[in-house]
């Protein structure tokens, strides 16, 4: 539950840095952010997972690159829903790369604290 939270925490926070960073993805406060963290994470696991496999043998043609296709109009949906959560479709292929590698980097720091 703890591993849970602090994925939904970070999640959020990688989603503050990157608006900061990319131009066109903005999140108003760490209270949006959260809510934009848990959307994003509850469309990833439905919609996304079967556009995933609607779109796998495009996936599989071009080396995986088109996931991020996938997780960008998974973010530009999540920002239908969540007011105060603005992510364009194009520049939201940079804001899934960016809140991506810092969630998975911040993933492991805490796999790895929680395993000691």
């Amino acid at each position: 539950m703890i591993r849970l939270l602090a994925n939904w925490l970070l999640s959020a926070v990688a989603l503050l840095v990157v608006s900061h960073v990319v131009n066109g993805f903005h999140v108003d406060s760490l209270g949006t952010a959260l809510i934009a963290a848990l959307v994003f994470g509850l469309l990833n696991a439905t919609l996304g997972l079967l556009l995933k496999l609607v779109t796998l043998p495009l996936t599989i043609l071009t080396l995986g690159v088109f996931l991020l296709v996938v997780n960008a109009f998974v973010l530009k949906l999540a920002s239908d829903f969540v007011p105060g959560f603005i992510s364009h479709l194009w520049r939201g292929l940079l804001g899934r790369g960016g809140a991506g590698s810092d969630s998975d980097a911040v993933q492991v720091l805490v796999r790895e604290a929680d395993e000691v």
